[in-house]
């Protein structure tokens, strides 16, 4: 066997452009800055694994800079001389040196499972126990622009035949100009294609009590996240008295709210981030629980490049809980492919690679060109 001991870990910040701006609830952005992490080993096998959050510290109180500064000051030391295999003390000695910064910590353990599969020849998903299925389906995230720009957007995406639900963020503007704009946007879209929406935790409990009914009867199929991640007495009142799902993103980080969630009936869909959850161990736990509580899990997105995507794709092929599907689009909104070959996406799926390790190869011209000096 190669030799699995770590001699190098090295951090880079890439910014990616975007095909168009792309708005959240508190933020937007034209371009998506990235940390890569590689870690080598003394055999000679490179990990590459992804550090990236939604449009900056916003969303999870960590961006690109604090993940590189984590990473290369307390992390990396750690690291060094330790096998990549060794993964669950790894994790356990990171986490009596820093706290949190799960998105910093997914990057470094995605970049283990990475060099670990390569290095045996298998991909990441054989280490979390074997596909659960081959591909997973994508749903297409609009952002919060007026609604004939919304419409024209995803029936240019069902038209080629790329997507066939669509998630709309909400949250940015007065609740009921953003409700009739969402409702305008369901009605076109009405028989050919599924609807969800997306609050980013924006409303308080009275607007969501107010508001939601509405959405749910212009045919909206799901809400996202609606109250503030802590709110989860809010969140269940709302799972409660919706006749549609609701499905926990800010209010899911860990197992531990994985079960919280579970035990209050907080949410009919769990959103499984491997980045805001601290890589794929977590993940593979989180969505464990929600199998066993008949809740199932979406792979959802931080907006990541490929290898981030590709990671995320693994988990979701692996996990039996992954039953509602993905919104693994990041690669698609990129305006640069930064792989040497592209993802598969086809017939409205994303398709995992059987390569070894994550079965993808950042291109480095690619990386020198968005590299941040």
């Amino acid at each position: 066997m190669n030799d699995l001991r770590i001699d190098r870990v090295e951090t880079v910040v890439a910014d990616i452009p975007l095909r168009r701006p792309h708005r959240f609830a508190r933020a937007a952005m034209a371009a998506q800055p990235v940390l890569y992490v590689f870690v080598r080993t003394a055999g000679g096998v490179t990990g590459t694994g992804e550090g990236v959050v939604p449009a900056g510290p916003w969303w999870g109180g960590e961006s690109v800079e604090t993940m590189q500064v984590i990473i290369d000051r307390y992390v990396a030391p750690i690291l060094l001389g330790r096998r990549v295999d060794d993964l669950h003390a790894i994790r356990r000695d990171i986490d009596d040196v820093v706290a949190a910064n799960l998105f910093a910590k997914a990057a470094v353990e995605v970049a283990l499972h990475d060099a670990w599969a390569r290095a045996l020849g298998v991909p990441v998903h054989t280490l979390l126990g074997g596909l659960a299925r081959t591909s997973v389906p994508v749903t297409w995230a609009l952002g919060t622009e007026p609604a004939p720009v919304v419409v024209e957007e995803a029936l240019g995406k069902l038209d080629a035949g790329l997507h066939h639900s669509f998630k709309l963020k909400m949250g940015a503007h007065d609740p009921s100009a953003d409700v009739a704009r969402v409702c305008a946007i369901a009605e076109k879209l009405s028989g050919v294609a599924g609807v969800r929406v997306d609050l980013n935790a924006r409303w308080d409990r009275l607007t969501a009590l107010t508001h939601l009914p509405k959405l749910a009867d212009a045919g909206v199929e799901l809400v996202e996240q609606p109250v503030p991640g802590d709110d989860v007495e809010t969140l269940a009142e709302l799972n409660a008295r919706l006749p549609i799902p609701v499905m926990a993103d800010e209010s899911l980080r860990t197992p531990a709210d994985a079960l919280r969630l579970a035990s209050r009936r907080a949410a009919d869909v769990f959103a499984v981030k491997t980045t805001k959850c601290g890589g794929l161990q977590a993940s593979m736990e989180i969505a464990a629980i929600g199998a066993a509580a008949g809740i199932p899990s979406h792979g959802a997105t931080s907006i990541e490049s490929p290898i981030g995507t590709a990671a995320s794709l693994q988990f979701a092929c692996a996990a039996p809980g992954v039953t509602w599907g993905s919104e693994l689009f990041g690669p698609l909104l990129m305006a640069e492919e930064m792989l040497v070959e592209p993802l598969h996406y086809a017939d409205g799926h994303l398709h995992v690679p059987s390569g070894p390790g994550l079965g993808v190869e950042l291109d480095p011209a690619q990386l020198r060109a968005f590299r941040r000096d």
